[in-house]
């Protein structure tokens, strides 16, 4: 009787220990979940503004053209730009994991912004361009995207910080590494060529 009082006492303590770990990794674990589609989210969003940007380009061009056609030279840049970054502005989330990877995705939306303001300078020596209805909505809503893009990228900094900090700090490192949860690459700070573009009138 007096080993079998004994024995439930270890079994119990043994099932409230193994509940406590239980509790602890599986909940470390979701936190983790949670936070990496926060970052796979935010991605998307980013995404979304530089496909958003990568779609106005055409229609501004064609207005652009129309008043100043022989900026053959500017148009071109665009071109070149826009090729360049409509083949990554969807891209695998691996990316994420790899800052090479994304320095160089965020090297070619920098130079597609520094072209489009490049194409937004032409519009200075064309008067009737700058009061042209469509190519001053055009211009709005490509600024409107690019203070979105800024928004969309910060949040996504926001988001990659929140889960590489907490599968960084102990005991959340052996559960990640454990479990295969990498830290993720962060958008650099933005140079003068990733600015929005100047509206000036």
């Amino acid at each position: 009787m007096k080993g079998l009082k004994k024995f439930a006492i270890i079994a119990a303590v043994i099932a409230v220990i193994a509940l406590i770990l239980y509790n602890f990794f599986a909940g470390n674990y979701n936190k983790m979940v949670t936070l990496d589609e926060s970052v796979t989210s935010a991605w998307s969003q980013v995404e979304n503004q530089y496909q958003r940007r990568l779609d106005l380009i055409p229609n501004l061009v064609s207005t652009v053209k129309g008043y100043a056609s022989h900026e053959k030279e500017v148009f071109e840049q665009v071109a070149e730009a826009r090729s360049r970054a409509g083949g990554i502005v969807k891209v695998d989330s691996a990316i994420l994991e790899d800052s090479k990877k994304l320095a160089e995705y965020q090297k070619i939306q920098n130079e597609l912004g520094a072209s489009l303001q490049r194409l937004l300078a032409v519009s200075e020596n064309y008067p009737q361009l700058k009061a042209n209805q469509n190519f001053l909505a055009l211009q709005d809503e490509l600024a409107g995207t690019e203070n979105r893009i800024s928004v969309e990228r910060k949040r996504f900094n926001d988001a990659v910080r929140s889960y590489n900090s907490f599968i960084r700090k102990f005991p959340q490192n052996i559960i990640a590494n454990m479990n295969g949860f990498e830290k993720k690459a962060y958008f650099e700070a933005e140079t003068a060529a990733s600015k929005a573009p100047t509206v000036s009138f």
